[in-house]
């Protein structure tokens, strides 16, 4: 079975071929099939901000391992106590790359999240086929194609974020990073009735899509200085909720002076493991009383995620598409940043 693995760790940005990171297609065997799971074809797998991460070994896995999670496909077999979601095959699907076990004390406690044995059921969904617990799994809606369907994943994300912001109609909201999370994450404060709703990001092509899909206000944090664009668009008072998604040590550092008193800011990104930010706990936790978070997963989120689906636009998610076999192409367009999402078309499909 084709599948696109991480087989050299490293930066897929560093100049030096010798030890730069590196994926290519290998061949590993089927996973079984259990009683509760089931088989899908995958269709799509869409590459996530966090795989370049991966290829650079942030987890400490020993290559080869395999790759991706944002999946969508169609169902081609069932083990035979699998039936308590109405699946069959035949079904447009997409799901949670997370096996929660359901029975540690995290789970136990509402903190899915830090499932102890979460970690123990690694599918790479950059593959032909993948084999999912039943509970991972869930049916598309008619209406929306398998290429948005491997978006469920991220727009889990999204979902997670507004449990987080707890947001309140009226409230002044800034986003940092326009990539896909960020982008997802300011259609949902827009839906939810977010006001001098600003993205903050240096490419001017993802700022565009931002006033398409209802940002009031766009910064360019090369071109302007964020803190005092911020005060202009708030007149002084910073932010009620200010997100991070773009995982940048260099973008991090001025957003709790954007975040309004009694606000909240939520580093919602992946940052590198050993990266470590001053921070004025006075200033900001003592004075302000800001509320400071992050975000890991997405527990709970995923039959909203399915909800709240068709409301997104989603057309330049989907514009970019490269086969399986071009694994080596399709990641360093990723790391280029040309493109706002790509997709791995992991087998051809009679219907989308």
């Amino acid at each position: 079975m084709k599948t696109i693995a991480t087989v050299k760790v490293g930066s897929l940005r560093d100049p030096n071929e010798e030890t730069r990171g590196r994926v290519q297609v290998i061949d590993i065997p089927e996973q079984e099939m259990g009683e509760e799971d089931v088989k899908i074809k995958v269709a799509y797998c869409a590459i996530c901000g966090s795989d370049p991460h991966l290829v650079e070994g942030i987890f400490g896995w020993e290559p080869p391992y395999g790759m991706g999670h944002e999946v969508s496909g169609i169902i081609v077999d069932l083990g035979k106590k699998a039936a308590r979601k109405g699946l069959k095959i035949g079904d447009r699907v997409a799901g949670n790359f997370l096996k929660f076990c359901g029975t540690c004390y995290y789970c136990q406690n509402g903190q899915q999240q830090f499932c102890e044995h979460g970690g123990e059921y690694n599918r790479p969904g950059m593959s032909e086929y993948i084999v999912w617990h039943e509970s991972q799994v869930y049916k598309l809606p008619d209406e929306i194609s398998l290429k948005k369907g491997c978006l469920l994943e991220p727009i889990s994300i999204a979902v997670r974020m507004m449990d987080k912001a707890e947001l309140k109609f009226g409230q002044r909201v800034a986003i940092c990073g326009g990539g896909p999370i960020g982008l997802l994450a300011l259609q949902s404060m827009k839906l939810s009735g977010a006001v001098s709703l600003t993205l903050i990001e240096p490419i001017a092509d993802r700022r565009e899509v931002a006033l398409k899909y209802g940002a009031d206000h766009v910064i360019d944090p090369v071109a302007e200085d964020v803190v005092e664009a911020s005060g202009k668009i708030t007149g002084g008072r910073g932010f009620d909720v200010v997100i991070d998604c773009s995982g940048s040590t260099r973008a991090v550092g001025a957003l709790p002076k954007i975040t309004a008193r009694g606000g909240k800011l939520i580093y919602g990104a992946m940052y590198p493991n050993d990266f470590e930010m001053p921070f004025n706990l006075y200033q900001y936790c003592y004075f302000n009383e800001i509320e400071v978070t992050g975000l890991f997963v997405a527990p709970y989120a995923f039959p909203r995620a399915m909800q709240v689906l068709p409301a997104f636009q989603l057309d330049e998610f989907i514009a970019k598409v490269f086969d399986i076999d071009q694994a080596v192409e399709a990641f360093e367009a990723q790391v280029s940043g040309k493109y706002l999402k790509i997709l791995i078309r992991c087998n051809e499909m009679e219907q989308e």
